[in-house]
């Protein structure tokens, strides 16, 4: 019997955060806060960093990118998921930039499929 479960190029997480946090600090390393551009930025970021992460070929693996952008205002925040999850296969990453006027998270989940 030839059928594997396992992938052949695994997730790597490390190369994964690397990518978003490079990405993330040079989108947003000088911008300001606007609340109404947001939106359609964080898509763009999304959009990038997924595409990045496609790049490094991790097979037998979906993806879902979600960025969040948050301004600075002395508040605290908790950003919360649910969804069926495989704990020996599924894995999640998380990125974070920081500047004066706001916090940008983004969060990547690698879904295992065979």
């Amino acid at each position: 019997n030839t059928y594997r479960l396992e992938p052949q190029n695994k997730f790597r997480d490390y190369l994964v955060r690397d990518k978003a946090q490079a990405i993330l600090m040079n989108k947003l390393q000088q911008a300001t806060y606007d609340g109404v551009s947001s939106p359609s930025f964080c898509a763009s970021i999304s959009e990038e960093i997924l595409n990045a992460v496609k790049v490094l070929d991790f097979d037998r693996y979906k993806y879902v990118v979600s960025v969040l952008i948050v301004e600075k205002a002395d508040q605290g925040i908790k950003v919360a998921s649910r969804w069926v999850w495989d704990d020996q296969r599924d894995t999640w990453v998380s990125a974070k930039c920081e500047t004066k006027t706001f916090i940008a998270l983004a969060l990547v989940m690698a879904c295992y499929y065979e």
